[in-house]
């Protein structure tokens, strides 16, 4: 077991699913050995009904489809859809919250109000909207239909572009890469990949980072800018985390995927003191709302609510047999849920029309009835409280306090409002440099260890680590979110910590906030007056499994940062492409990719790239 997980709530649960035969994620992995190594190194096509084709690595076999594509163009093929099925996943939730906003200002969407007047006039001013004697509303609903706008291509180029450094603005231009409109280029990278269009992998490779820059920069961006406006734009929260947040006598509910737009809901009709009381007398004590993956995220960034736990963890909160229902929108969500949940009592209960799970109950959410169907959901969880089998219960005794919630407005205001105490600790080499660690879990590694790992090594090395996603939860569970946790810090970065008061790891929000990363890399870049990639930073994701991953890291060196892989994307098998992602790319994006499985030694691929970046800017090293 020890080789599965460092999370000793993990293990605690994988030894209880051993005793009761209930298969877990990790079990189904060891089925699968050995993959198909095609498959692994992505020289495996089906995109017509001549094949499906495949390229012989070693020369014994084929070195062509039966279209005559090549190793590089259809591993270039693949990469791109990847990206293109990851930047429409991200862009579709910041689409819903759009949508969202336009109701609320409307005011046919229940429950849901404008909670963060300055973001709103400040993006209003973004975006050329007037907001001088007109109400929030009014403001609120030209910006909606603006952002729904950028989905198309009328526009000719995303407004959040103008957010980067003039650099990078001009480099996207010079490419061509400049993303004209969010569904007009994960439409086009469909169209690229199919069979007799796109041939040559350089040209796939440009136009997937341009995709992917519609994602990072439209949006992901949109998400956490209007989910701000929305929900509030989070501060500095105190939170716990970990199975052991589940309790013993209370109604736990469990909101999983990553739509703010539900879990807020969620969160509001377990407060209700109507259903307050139905608990009570159901024999509960009070209802426990808490998140899994990065719907906990968005949760406990804005409201405290608990984090039970990360990606590989789903299985396990279900297993501790304390769940009353689960509650699901969209991504991440594996689909055993349901024969796990069989097992138990917990009520699996899905809610997109996007995402249907055979074996769950569906109750469709809409903004428009929101607050409705969020007391019917929390109704379901207490209805189902008596059914509990107490000798199947086991909830592990782990769970630790951590701050979250840092977004860029609350590292400027623990600034003091400017960017230039950061800027002189850099300078002054404090702080070497900055590090974004994101991402997911996957089996294929050990829960946590590549996160944990990597951020201990580069804080060590006076790093600055920012983290969202399932990355900043195992940080959370690793005790690295916390102001003492700069005990664990280089000298430098140590002193910067405690005189700040702030941890040595930062927890910046759920998977699409990583658009916050982005402003403040170019909110630095613009106050040095170089591009994104002359800073001594860097980006990390060590145990990444989702499609959506291939779409953060393509735009994170689509933006200039040096981006590290944890687990070996399938491209290896076309040399000429891998050459040019972990390569060539240099001399045109101004970065690279690496792969490296091992978080020692991607530690040090990364000390060395800031190292290298702080002489080039005449820093010391």
């Amino acid at each position: 077991m020890a080789e599965r997980t460092v999370d000793r709530a993990s293990l605690e649960m994988l030894k209880k699913a051993a005793r009761e035969n209930i298969g877990t994620v990790w079990d189904r992995f060891e089925s699968q050995q050995p993959q198909c190594g095609f498959g692994q190194l992505g020289v495996c096509c089906r995109n017509c009904n001549m094949g499906p084709c495949r390229i012989d690595p070693f020369g014994d076999g084929p070195e062509e489809g039966v279209c005559g594509a090549t190793a590089d163009t259809i591993a270039a093929r693949n990469l791109v859809r990847m990206i293109a099925a990851g930047a429409a996943a991200h862009s579709d939730h910041g689409r819903d919250v759009v949508t969202t906003l336009l109701a609320t200002a409307r005011g046919t969407a229940q429950g849901y109000q404008i909670k963060d007047e300055a973001k709103l006039q400040a993006l209003a001013e973004e975006f050329g909207i007037a907001t001088e004697g007109r109400s929030k509303e009014e403001v609120a609903a030209d910006l909606a239909r603006e952002a729904m706008e950028e989905f198309g291509m009328s526009k000719g180029a995303l407004q959040f572009l103008k957010r980067a450094p003039a650099k990078r603005q001009a480099l996207w231009e010079r490419l061509g890469i400049a993303p004209r409109g969010i569904d007009r280029e994960v439409v086009e990278a469909m169209h690229r990949t199919n069979m007799g269009v796109d041939n040559d992998y350089v040209n796939l490779v440009l136009h997937g980072v341009r995709t992917s820059l519609s994602d990072g920069w439209g949006g992901s961006m949109f998400a956490t800018e209007f989910s701000d406006v929305l929900f509030g734009t989070p501060m500095p929260v105190q939170g716990t985390c970990n199975l052991g947040v589940l309790k013993p006598d209370q109604v736990n509910v469990i909101v999983h995927g990553h739509e703010p737009t539900l879990s807020e809901m969620i969160v509001l009709a377990a407060r209700d003191e109507e259903l307050l009381k139905a608990a009570r007398d159901a024999g509960a004590g009070g209802i426990n709302v808490c998140g899994m993956c990065c719907t906990s995220n968005e949760l406990l960034m804005r409201h405290g609510v608990p984090i039970a736990g990360n990606f590989l963890q789903q299985e396990l909160a279900v297993i501790t047999g304390a769940v009353e229902a689960i509650v699901v929108d969209v991504q991440c969500i594996m689909p055993a849920l349901a024969n796990v949940a069989r097992c138990y009592h917990t009520r699996l209960i899905s809610t997109s029309p996007k995402a249907k799970f055979p074996g769950a109950e569906h109750v469709p959410f809409d903004e428009h009835a929101a607050l409705d169907t969020a007391k019917q959901i929390i109704r379901m969880a207490i209805e189902n409280y008596p059914r509990r089998k107490q000798e199947l219960v086991q909830i592990p005794d782990q769970q630790i306090s951590f701050i979250g919630g840092l977004s860029v407005e609350a590292i400027l205001q623990a600034l003091g409002g400017s960017l230039n105490p950061l800027l002189d600790a850099v300078k002054a080499g404090q702080i070497k440099g900055i590090a974004a660690i994101v991402g997911c879990n996957n089996p294929k590694t050990t829960q946590d260890q590549g996160h944990l790992t990597l951020a201990r090594e580069l804080i060590r090395n006076d790093v600055l680590v920012v983290e969202t996603g399932c990355a900043a939860i195992a940080c959370a569970k690793g005790g690295l979110l916390l102001p003492e946790a700069a005990a664990e810090a280089g000298q430098g970065l140590r002193a910067v910590c405690e005189l700040l008061k702030v941890p040595p790891v930062f927890h910046m929000g759920s998977c699409v906030d990583i658009s916050r990363i982005l402003v403040v890399a170019s909110a630095i870049a613009n106050a040095l007056g170089v591009d994104i990639s002359d800073l001594p930073v860097a980006g990390a994701a060590p145990e990444w499994m989702s499609e959506k991953a291939v779409a953060i890291g393509a735009y994170v060196v689509g933006s200039g940062i040096f981006t590290v892989l944890g687990t070996v994307p399938p491209i290896l098998g076309g040399k000429g492409l891998v050459d040019l992602l972990t390569n060539g790319a240099e001399g045109v994006l101004g970065a690279v990719f690496a792969v490296e499985p091992d978080p020692q030694k991607a530690a040090a691929l990364i000390l060395r790239h800031i190292a290298a970046k702080r002489l080039a800017l005449g820093l010391e090293a």
